[in-house]
């Protein structure tokens, strides 16, 4: 079997370290080709170096510069890899012809370009931002299928769906996707009492080791509203087809119901490199260092419908899939704003659902016709978002 030349954007992140310790366990069939990183540049370099990549992206001349200075230290015969620069590094290295498969872990919009640009390159593409297909469904996925690229989920929710999907992932015996939500750290946390959290206790996820941002997105359920919008597109079904259903165990991590009343599961711990190794090696299986799922140690499984009234921003979400693609790139650019505010102090945790109700309410939503297209209105929504928050602090 020919080693597969893999790329990692985000590297550095929880989705990059569960990645490279599967590339690392079977060096006989993967090779890191690039990894980029946006600050984390001692981290990448230790990575780069252990690797030996070839290709390297940084944000600019000054992280390259610390990039540099990092892997210096190491004093081996491994070669500098070739430093590329920003979008415009990003987006080259998605094309490149030398690695054919590329992991999209960069968080938020900011993911956006690259994982495109992979998708025109008619690429492998092991999808964990979902935030790609939030922002832009139906081009993305208009390009996968004009170049052929082959496109595979990372997240947990819809890497079960797809383990439980007929092979040729047809829907004609679909009758509903449901995706499983732990509820997150504030549960069952009074509702008069949710103003109040801080950063630091909604970043404590009950079952997941995860970055800061999707730690929040999962205290609000918005993730899951992503997960949501990411479903519709990855398996062609309607929003009336895909339910939600709180299962604090994170045992199941999504089912299938069809319409003859089976319903298949895939369950397992709660380990990224489950889904990530069967997207590396799909329509194979292989090892990885996981922990082995016990059925003995399996107690109960408990499964409950979700309060909007707990998860405002879970009901925002199903409203913009249904409204249409500006709506869900308005949606999750007032998100990363509302978040990124919420964890630098500036807004209270309940104000996250209420600035994103508010900005979708203002905006008027034109029609995206490409990408560009895209990314000028997520910066307008951004601009919005921003000019909003004194109002909300």
């Amino acid at each position: 079997m020919p080693v597969q030349h893999i790329t990692v954007f985000g590297a550095t992140g929880s989705i990059g370290d569960s990645t490279l310790d599967i590339i690392a366990s079977h060096p006989e069939r993967y090779q890191i080709y690039a990894l980029s990183a946006f600050s984390r540049m001692d981290k990448l370099a230790a990575i780069a170096h252990y690797f030996a990549a070839k290709v390297v992206v940084v944000p600019d001349e000054q992280a390259r510069q610390k990039f540099m200075d990092n892997f210096a230290v190491f004093k081996s015969h491994v070669a500098l890899p070739e430093i590329r620069l920003g979008e415009a590094g990003l987006c080259e290295t998605a094309r490149d012809p030398a690695s054919p498969t590329v992991v999209c872990a960069i968080v938020g919009a900011a993911g956006l370009p690259s994982a495109y640009a992979a998708a025109q390159a008619g690429k492998k593409i092991l999808l964990a931002n979902k935030e790609v297909l939030v922002s832009a469904g139906a081009l993305f996925m208009q390009a996968v299928a004009e170049s052929g690229a082959q496109l595979l989920p990372l997240d947990s929710e819809h890497n079960a769906i797809f383990q439980c999907m007929p092979a040729d992932l047809s829907t004609q015996h679909v009758k509903k996707l449901i995706l499983t939500a732990s509820g997150g750290p504030f549960r069952q946390t009074p509702l008069a009492e949710l103003s109040k959290v801080t950063p630091a206790q909604a970043c404590k996820h009950p079952n997941w080791d995860m970055g800061r941002k999707i730690s929040i997105d999962s205290a609000t359920m918005l993730n899951k509203g992503l997960e949501v919008i990411e479903a519709k597109w990855l398996f062609n079904v309607s929003p009336e087809n895909i339910d939600v259903v709180i299962h604090p165990q994170s045992t199941i991590h999504s089912l299938v119901q069809y319409i003859d009343g089976s319903l298949l599961a895939q369950l397992g711990n709660a380990d990224m490199r489950i889904p990530i190794s069967y997207a590396l090696a799909y329509p194979e299986r292989i090892a990885h260092k996981a922990s082995e799922f016990n059925l003995s140690d399996l107690v109960r499984l408990d499964f409950q419908a979700p309060d909007y009234q707990r998860y405002p921003c879970l009901g925002l979400a199903f409203q913009a899939l249904k409204a249409g693609l500006a709506e869900c790139a308005a949606l999750n650019a007032a998100n990363e704003v509302a978040v990124d505010a919420f964890l630098n102090g500036q807004i209270g945790f309940t104000r996250i659902a209420q600035m994103i109700e508010h900005v979708l309410n203002q905006l008027s939503m034109p029609s995206l016709k490409d990408i560009d297209h895209v990314l000028e209105f997520d910066a307008h929504v951004r601009r919005v978002s921003q000019a909003y928050l004194p109002k909300v602090a």
